[in-house]
């Protein structure tokens, strides 16, 4: 048996969510210029990432129970066109109303996109090494976020915002090759086979995985939707303390990617802590407690996804309807104690949503997978 990664494969899936995660973000970055050239408010463009996100939650769940049978590389591969498609466009738009339903097309194929990637990454890896695998795949995330989003706003100022939305959409088209090539196909569900939500439900750490999802996912984007406010409430500069929490969090998923496959639920308790520490250390030291919240956070996508591997592709699809969800009410949650108790409650709310992940973490409660346990 070949105990070796399919690196080349799995650096095409990470490079998807490379391309799902920056597809996503870069709005935030080229606010300013999209709003002047579709003449609409910064705040009304700043929608354009809401939409995406709902998208992503709204589809993931009923988008997997249709293409359940659909042969696995087919459905990737129609996606990744449907980034290609959406991103350009957004490129060539000049409505407003247009390069909203651009942006809810692509939340669409970012919904099919992460129900996909984790069940691909276990398939392909030996066994015992799927943690690993899965690793490999969710670097993507922070290297969008710590570099692409970064020098895609960087681009956007020197030529345009519409030249940067184009170069994802070649990274997309490169990708769609790649894959095509590189990446083996799988088969769906077997005919007969239903897709069952509730069923999936009982599978022993399924609800109290995506409990862990929802929980941490709303502690983390309430500190960082707001960490503009809450720097200039507590003292440090916003550029540093993001710059610190990306390289962080590179390092973060670079050592849940050596001992996952051995101490995954130690790494999960770890990483609970470690942004718990983080979020009261914000006031007093935001450039060290940046970088705690790096090393926690980053792996916290891989852990939680092949924590939950073991309930398939319908247990992914849950997964991201309740990260997205999850992100969405971080903001709507973060904006409801700023206003009411202003930004110094930000770090205790955190540690209040991340109390529970402990309990959890500590239960045991994922007895289905021991061999990937610490």
């Amino acid at each position: 048996m070949d105990r070796k990664l399919p690196l080349r494969a799995l650096i095409a899936l990470a490079t998807a969510a490379f391309v799902t995660i920056l597809t996503e973000a870069l709005p935030a970055g080229l606010l300013p210029g999209m709003s002047t050239d579709l003449a609409v408010s910064e705040s009304a463009m700043g929608q354009s990432v809401t939409v995406y996100a709902l998208a992503t939650a709204l589809a993931a769940i009923p988008l997997s129970a249709v293409t359940a049978k659909w042969r696995r590389k087919h459905l990737l591969l129609s996606a990744i066109v449907g980034f290609a498609v959406a991103n350009t466009v957004t490129v060539i738009s000049t409505s407003y109303a247009l390069t909203m339903t651009a942006r809810f097309v692509a939340g669409v194929a970012a919904g099919v996109v992460w129900s996909l990637l984790a069940g691909y990454a276990r398939r392909m890896a030996p066994e015992g090494l799927q943690g690993k695998a899965m690793a490999v795949v969710m670097a993507g995330i922070p290297i969008a976020l710590s570099l692409g989003v970064p020098a895609g706003t960087f681009l956007g100022g020197l030529v345009g915002w519409r030249v940067t939305f184009a170069v994802v959409s070649g990274i997309a088209a490169v990708l769609i090759v790649w894959i095509a090539m590189l990446v083996p196909d799988y088969p769906g569900q077997r005919a007969g086979e239903r897709v069952s939500f509730r069923r999936t439900l009982t599978i022993p750490g399924v609800a109290a995985i995506l409990f862990v999802v929802v929980a941490f996912v709303l502690a983390h984007n309430v500190l960082y939707t707001y960490i503009a406010p809450f720097l200039a409430y507590a003292g440090g500069d916003v550029d540093l303390v993001l710059l610190l929490l990306g390289a962080a969090s590179m390092a973060g998923i670079w050592i849940v990617g050596v001992y996952i496959d051995r101490r995954l639920r130690l790494l999960l308790i770890a990483s609970t802590v470690l942004v718990a520490v983080a979020a009261v250390g914000l006031t007093g030291s935001p450039y060290v407690a940046a970088v705690l919240w790096g090393l926690g956070w980053g792996g916290v996508p891989t852990l939680l996804q092949t924590a939950i591997g073991h309930g398939g592709d319908t247990a992914q699809s849950m997964l991201v309807t309740a990260w997205n969800g999850s992100m969405a009410a971080g903001g709507l949650v973060g904006g409801i104690f700023l206003d009411a108790f202003g930004p110094a409650s930000f770090p205790w709310v955190a540690v209040a949503l991340l109390a529970p992940v402990l309990v959890v973490a500590l239960a045991k409660v994922d007895a289905k997978v021991p061999q990937t346990q610490g």
